[in-house]
C-alpha cells in the first residue's frame, strides 16, 4: 500500500534540537516528554526509512508566525528539502495573515517560481480565527492558483496567549461557505471538537481532514466511526513527524478499526486526489 504523509518534517538533529528549545512550543514538548522520544537521524537515513515504509510523498508544511510570536518563515528550509529530494517532498508555504499583501505576493512567488504546491496557516499562532478578513486575500490567491491550504488546529497546549476558540471548526465552516472552490485540509482534527468538525468535513465537498496526534485521545473513536460511515473519502493520513515517529504512526493506522478500503483511501487515495497525483 502506497502512503502519502500529509504532515511530515524530517527528524534531523537540527530539527530535533530546535524542537527541544522552541520558544513557543518548548513547554508543550516538555509536557509530552519529547526529549525521551526524540530519535534524530541524518536526512539520507530518513529518506531510506520513508521509502522502506512505502511513503511515496511527504508534505512538508512551513510556518510563518512572525507578527505574533517572532517565528519567521520556514519556507527556505522546506525549499532545501524539495531541492534535495524533489520526487519525495512536497512543500507548502507558510503564511502570516497579518502581513497583508506581502504574504500574498510571497505565496505567489513560492508557488510559481519555486514549485510549492500549497499553503499552511495556523489560527492559534495568528491569534485570529480562520474566518477573519485578514485571511481572505490568501484564500482568494489559493483559489486562483488552484492549490490547497492546510489550516492547523488542535489545542495548542501550553502555547501562551493562544485561545482555543480561534481554532473552532465553525470558523472553517464559514470559510468553506465563502470559498467553495478552496481546497481546505484541517490539520489535527480541530480537537477536541470531534463531532463538530466531522460535520464540517461531511457537509462541504472542499474540506478534508487529518487527525494527527489525536488518533487515540478521548472521543477519538468518533473520527474512526466517521471515516467508516461518512467521510472515508475526506480523511488523510498525517504522521506529525518529528513530534511523533512516522513509522509508529503508520503501524497505528493499520491497527485502528478502519475498513480496508477506507484505510487505503486515508493512507493514499484521498491525498493523491487532492494533490493531483495520478500515478
Amino acid at each position: 500500500m502506497k502512503i502519502i504523509d500529509f504532515r511530515f518534517r524530517p527528524n534531523t538533529p537540527d530539527a530535533v534540537a530546535g524542537m527541544l528549545n522552541h520558544k513557543v512550543f518548548g513547554d508543550m514538548f516538555e509536557l509530552f516528554n519529547y526529549a525521551e522520544r526524540a530519535n534524530p537521524q541524518e536526512l539520507d537515513d530518513i529518506v531510506n526509512d520513508l521509502r522502506a515504509m512505502n511513503v511515496v510523498k511527504g508534505v512538508v508544511t512551513s510556518r510563518d508566525a512572525e507578527t505574533t510570536y517572532g517565528l519567521t518563515s520556514g519556507d527556505q528550509g522546506v525549499l532545501a528539502l524539495m531541492q534535495k529530494h524533489p520526487d519525495l517532498f512536497i512543500g507548502f508555504a507558510g503564511v502570516d495573515p497579518h502581513k497583508g499583501m506581502k504574504a500574498v505576493y510571497g505565496l505567489n512567488k513560492m508557488v510559481l517560481e519555486h514549485g510549492m504546491k500549497g499553503v499552511a496557516t495556523d489560527p492559534y499562532l495568528a491569534r485570529i480565527p480562520a474566518d477573519h478578513a485578514k485571511y481572505y486575500p490568501i484564500y482568494s490567491k489559493c483559489c486562483e492558483l488552484n492549490i490547497p491550504i492546510v489550516i492547523t488546529t488542535g489545542p495548542a497546549t501550553l502555547v501562551k496567549n493562544a485561545v482555543m476558540e480561534d481554532a473552532h471548526p465553525k470558523h472553517i465552516d464559514r470559510v468553506a461557505c465563502d470559498f467553495p472552490d478552496l481546497k481546505i485540509v484541517i490539520s489535527h482534527g480541530c480537537y477536541p471538537w470531534v463531532n463538530e468538525v466531522i460535520m464540517v468535513v461531511h457537509r462541504h465537498k472542499n474540506v478534508f481532514m487529518e487527525i494527527s496526534e489525536y488518533e487515540e485521545t478521548p472521543f477519538s473513536e468518533g473520527y474512526i466511526k466517521a471515516a467508516n460511515t461518512l467521510i472515508g473519502d475526506k480523511m488523510i493520513f498525517a504522521s506529525a513527524s518529528p513530534f511523533l515517529d512516522f513509522k509508529k504512526q503508520i503501524a497505528l493506522y493499520k491497527s485502528l478499526a478502519f475498513k480496508k478500503d477506507v484505510l487505503e483511501n486515508i493512507m493514499y487515495n484521498n491525498a493523491a486526489k487532492l494533490l493531483g497525483i495520478t500515478n
